[in-house]
């Protein structure tokens, strides 16, 4: 990867969004550029992304980022056979997904305002999810545009990044979604992540057994 200004990097600068929401320090964002944008001195970073199987059969895709694939292939198969998933072939579950960008809005928010909005900026779709929280979908090219035309609204999303959305879900049992959340638990938890998507579907009522 070269370097450059991270701003123009549509990928990068919604990853440093989403740290800097999730309240990561600035000196851990600044790290998080330079290993992104390869400023890191003698060290060689190259994105690849794994597909597998989750436990159930749930599909799963882990984006990750390293300087070392045997070691990072290794740590992403041994988590994926512990929680009972399996590591599969390039193009295994990639189809079970399209990459969006997505604007997310809390219970409550005004609907019918938001789609006004998001639709005459170009959004691609608004979808009510079944707990009455709102999604905005746009083109990854769109994504910046749209979200400052809802922030111009005063409608400022709960999260917004691009990522890979599941077109078809996948509803969990209460043993299965233990397994699974243990799964992206630790999947997480590598070095070398960067993001998990999967097409698990938990029902609010199995999260609460779950809490």
């Amino acid at each position: 990867m070269s370097g450059g200004d991270p701003s123009s990097n549509p990928r990068l600068r919604a990853a440093i969004d989403k740290a800097l929401s999730n309240n990561m320090t600035k000196d851990a964002v600044e790290r998080a550029i330079k290993r992104g944008t390869g400023a890191l001195e003698g060290v060689t970073y190259e994105e690849i992304r794994y597909e597998g199987y989750g436990p159930g059969g749930i599909a799963v895709m882990v984006d990750c980022m390293t300087e070392n694939r045997n070691r990072t292939v290794a740590e992403v198969r041994y988590v994926l056979n512990k929680c009972g998933g399996n590591l599969g072939t390039d193009g295994s579950v990639a189809y079970l997904f399209e990459k969006v960008g997505q604007l997310s809005f809390p219970i409550g928010s005004d609907e019918d305002y938001i789609m006004e909005i998001a639709l005459e900026a170009g959004a691609q779709d608004v979808i009510r999810n079944e707990d009455n929280s709102i999604d905005v979908l746009t083109a990854p090219d769109n994504f910046y545009t749209i979200k400052e035309a809802m922030a111009k609204a005063k409608l400022i999303p709960g999260q917004a990044e691009i990522t890979m959305r599941a077109t078809t879900n996948t509803a969990l049992n209460l043993e299965t979604a233990q397994k699974m959340l243990r799964l992206l638990d630790l999947l997480e938890e590598l070095d070398d992540v960067q993001q998990v998507y999967s097409n698990a579907d938990i029902s609010d009522e199995i999260m609460t057994q779950l809490a």
